[in-house]
């Protein structure tokens, strides 16, 4: 699932940034209303988190791990009549923000109307649900009034609206991103190299992430993560997968102390034992996930021994798809 405007459009060429640019008609009016549709998808938490030197200070940034299994579906309908800009349902109060934000950068802050919310992002897992709003909520605007914002002032409209967000405006490439800022520490240039991704929530409870305290790494933490990004940049140009799995887990390691996983050493062993790539973690959820090759023959018996010893740590709630991927395979719920 990519993330998109549906409006009366057609695609141009794409900018120095690779994000495809949209040339677009008047917009659609009808009864004198402007409306438009946005998109959004999920993802999966993290495969690298941490802190990194960027032109002599350290950045918080992160690598995501897409998720095409779960999105966010906005619909705005403008009228310059209206006395104001309201959302549904109504708790969606950093969608309704990042939109009325777009509106002033568009210089249409005058214009009211409704803003309505659909989709099955889980809140609080790890998922980036808020991000999947606000995205798909300023793309709905855009393609309401006909017009296009960079990737990096979106970013920025979503940073304002929610404090940290995920770089989901980013599609098509891998990317290390300083979440707080809304800026790109390092485009790797490529999409993620395809991964069989078996998720499952480790705890049932929800994260609030904005209200976690910020890891405050220490000085070998900090070096260790200056060489998972040199090994994530050598990993992303060669698509090997196996060093993505191995980063993974040293980035999952290293965050242990900041929100530990349950039972994190059992899933190491379950990973070694179904010769999984890795584990990968939401490291501000409850979302984890084993990691396999997916060209690798036996990957079906080998993902059905991953739930089964999921099973007996009474995980049983699982799901499964392919990242990097325009298709993800259904995964049946265990119970």
């Amino acid at each position: 699932m990519k993330i998109g405007v549906q409006s009366q459009d057609v695609l141009s060429a794409q900018d120095t940034h690779g994000q495809a640019q949209r040339e677009l008609e008047p917009p659609h009016l009808e009864h004198g209303v402007l409306m438009g549709t946005g998109t959004a998808p999920s993802h999966h938490g993290e495969l690298l988190q941490g802190v990194f030197e960027d032109d002599g200070r350290l950045r918080r940034g992160l690598v995501t791990l897409p998720c095409p299994l779960f999105a966010s579906n906005a619909t705005v309908r403008l009228s310059r009549w209206e006395p104001e800009l309201t959302v549904t349902p109504s708790w969606k109060t950093k969608a309704l923000a990042a939109a009325r934000t777009t509106l002033e950068v568009l210089g249409m802050g005058a214009y009211g109307g409704e803003l309505e919310l659909r989709g099955d992002v889980a809140v609080g897992r790890g998922l980036g649900s808020s991000t999947s709003d606000v995205t798909s909520a300023i793309l709905a605007v855009l393609a309401a009034v006909g017009r296009n914002l960079a990737p990096e002032r979106i970013a920025r409209i979503a940073v304002a609206a929610e404090a940290a967000t995920d770089p989901l405006i980013y599609f098509d490439r891998m990317l290390l991103f300083a979440h707080r800022e809304g800026a790109v520490i390092e485009d790797f240039h490529r999409p993620v190299p395809p991964l069989a991704v078996v998720g499952f929530s480790s705890t049932e409870r929800e994260v609030d992430t904005l209200a976690l305290p910020r890891a405050r790494y220490n000085a070998w933490e900090i070096e260790c993560f200056r060489a998972l990004r040199g090994l994530m940049r050598r990993a992303v140009a060669r698509g090997d997968q196996r060093e993505l799995g191995r980063i993974s887990t040293a980035s999952a390691r290293i965050n242990q102390r900041f929100l530990p996983v349950p039972r994190f050493d059992r899933l190491l062993e379950i990973a070694e034992e179904t010769e999984a790539l890795g584990v990968q973690v939401a490291h501000s959820g409850s979302v984890a996930a084993l990691l396999f090759a997916p060209q690798r023959p036996g990957l079906e018996q080998r993902t059905a021994l991953a739930a089964r010893r999921l099973a007996e740590l009474r995980i049983t709630d699982h799901w499964r798809y392919t990242a990097g991927s325009e298709t993800h395979v259904p995964y049946a719920h265990q119970s």
